[in-house]
């Protein structure tokens, strides 16, 4: 971890251990870095000063293997479990499903419990992953736990190519980019986060559909953050279906997060990220948002996911550290 003094200071200097190349206006930088396996300190050190300064970070032409992915990783921090819901189409408990699906969830792998499967395949009547197939929402990664994950890597194993492009959306860019009225409007207050549904839609085990966004699970977190690391202010809205804002009428807390998503929906805030097998996608979940286009059904797509353990959402107001000219 740096602390906004430690990355003010090193932000913007020269690049002696690793080679960086921008990939968007935005956000997003290609590293090229050697043998990830054998990276040095003082590697580390400046990966983590890009990862922070580029909010995403891509590694191309890798072979990991789960080992290898989550010793990477561990150079983060502590791993945040996760359990996705599983495939649809091995859930009994959906509208419509059979009391008996003929598809049943792979069990997850005892050796690396921090390893999640993201996939659409089915081999053999087994799902090997979940989230299929379709498009996931904008949002940011576990943002209804009271502390988020700080970072998600996403290992490429099968892609279809020139499918399901990932796109990162940058929330500190969109927060400074906010117009005056309308940080006005979001200045100090809270957002209720659903616990209901993933990305993809889908209701989660043991949630009842949603009826009144004030009582739906949820947790509340400040609609303006500040990054524990570097500072700098950030949107955190999570995903759009049934968040709340905390005091309001629900129409008024609806127009207000329309305008608040419409303000966000502009591509000058976005890099889309085209796979390639042996990709390694390091995001800052604390300042990026990310988004999965739908694929062909019949297409096979493996990912390998691994989640750093964050810290609670806070907004430090006027006493913030602010970083804004000059910076992606």
């Amino acid at each position: 971890m740096m602390t906004p003094e430690e990355f003010s200071k090193a932000r913007g200097g020269p690049w002696k251990n690793i080679h960086i190349r921008a990939l968007g206006d935005a956000l997003g930088a290609e590293v090229e870095a050697g043998e990830l396996r054998r990276i040095t300190d003082a590697q580390f050190l400046e990966i983590r000063r890009a990862w922070l300064e580029h909010h995403v970070l891509r590694f191309r032409g890798l072979d990991f293997s789960d080992d290898d992915l989550v010793a990477f990783s561990r150079r983060f921090g502590d791993y945040q479990p996760s359990t996705p819901n599983p495939h649809p189409a091995a859930r009994s408990d959906l509208p419509g499903s059979p009391s008996a699906p003929r598809i049943r969830q792979a069990p997850r792998d005892p050796r690396y419990p921090q390893v999640s499967v993201v996939s659409n395949i089915i081999d053999g009547g087994v799902a090997l992953g979940t989230l299929g197939d379709g498009e996931l929402v904008w949002h940011s990664d576990q943002s209804s736990f009271e502390a988020p994950p700080s970072a998600t890597l996403l290992y490429a194993i099968e892609v279809p190519p020139g499918q399901g492009r990932t796109g990162f959306l940058n929330a500190h860019l969109a927060c400074e980019m906010l117009p005056a009225d309308l940080r006005r409007g979001i200045e100090g207050r809270r957002l209720k986060h659903d616990d209901s549904m993933d990305s993809s839609g889908y209701l989660r085990p043991g949630h009842a559909p949603v009826t009144d966004v004030r009582v739906s699970p949820g947790r509340y977190h400040p609609i303006i953050c500040n990054h524990p690391e570097t500072g700098r202010e950030s949107l955190f809205l999570g995903r759009r279906p049934f968040a709340y804002i905390e005091g309001l009428d629900v129409a008024e807390s609806e127009d207000l997060l329309n305008a608040l998503w419409a303000h966000l929906d502009q591509p000058q805030f976005v890099w889309r990220q085209e796979w390639e097998r042996g990709d390694l996608i390091i995001w800052d979940n604390r300042s990026v948002m990310h988004q999965r286009e739908a694929f062909d059904p019949n297409a096979r797509r493996l990912m390998h996911r691994v989640m750093i353990k964050g810290s609670r959402p806070v907004h430090l107001g006027g006493s913030a550290h602010r970083l804004r000219a000059g910076s992606i």
